[in-house]
Parts: structure tokens; C-alpha cells; sequence
């Protein structure tokens, strides 16, 4: 259970090995059932999900509870991610959209972001300004 931003979220977790050899997976190690329940704090607009998974971790090296870390952090990152290219790179009001150009800008911005992180810049924002305004820095970057 966890209580923030405005609501209260329930979450439960089911795992089971007893689908091993029975499905057509690679590696999968367990099944799993994600329960999601979440109210305001008023007690009102409940909302209820059921999401279901395969992980190839085996229940000696992912309990249930470890499951559900692993679940609510992907969740973390997936907002980190879309918050800086949503907001640093302004991705949403972007006008390229004909042909491969929106993949490849993707991929040029998932690149800039890649290198970033690999040099510990923690503001992407200021390290994007600190690399625009100093093109000689960028060139060093990509080891050029």
C-alpha cells in the first residue's frame, strides 16, 4: 500500500512457476499478476488494473515482493525518460513526420541522452546549453 499525490494505491502480486515447460517462452522463469487498485483520498474514483507478466528471474532471486520493486521502478524510469524528452527536448511539438526522419530524430536524441548519462550529468538541460554553447566540448564527447 502506498499513499501519495492526491491517492491511495493497493497493490498486490501473484507469481507461479507452474506454467514452466508448458509455454512457448525463452527463459521465462515465472508468471506473475500485477493487481492494481487506486483511490483518492476521499475515497472516491477507484481505479483497478490487472497486468500480467513473464520474467526470466527465478523465485530464488525474485520474491514477490522483489517483483513488485522491479515493477514500480520500470515505471520510474519510464517517466524519467519521457519527462526529459517531453520537456528538454521539446519532443511533443515536433513538426518531422514524414518518412524514417521522426525515428532517426529519436534515435539522435536517445543518443544524446545515452552520452549524457554515460558522463554523469544529472542536469540534461544544462549539460544540453554547456554542449551547444562550447561545440569543441560535443566534438570530445563523441571522440572526435
Amino acid at each position: 500500500m502506498e499513499k501519495g499525490h492526491g491517492r491511495i494505491e493497493t497493490r498486490r502480486i501473484w507469481c507461479s512457476t507452474e506454467l514452466k515447460g508448458y509455454i512457448d517462452f525463452p527463459c521465462h522463469g515465472q508468471v506473475v499478476q500485477v493487481e492494481r487498485l487506486t483511490t483518492n483520498l476521499k475515497g472516491q474514483k477507484s481505479r483497478y488494473e490487472m497486468a500480467f507478466g513473464i520474467t526470466s528471474l527465478n523465485p530464488e532471486k525474485a520474491t514477490p515482493e522483489k517483483l513488485l520493486q522491479i515493477n514500480r521502478g520500470q515505471w520510474s524510469i519510464e517517466n524519467s525518460l519521457h519527462y526529459v524528452r517531453d520537456v528538454t527536448f521539446d519532443e511533443d511539438r515536433c513538426r518531422i513526420r514524414t518518412k524514417s526522419a521522426p525515428r532517426l530524430m529519436a534515435t539522435l536524441r536517445n543518443l544524446a541522452l545515452s552520452l549524457l548519462n554515460l558522463t554523469n550529468h544529472s542536469n540534461i538541460a544544462k549539460a544540453l546549453r554547456l554542449y551547444a554553447a562550447k561545440p569543441h566540448l560535443t566534438l570530445r564527447l563523441v571522440g572526435l
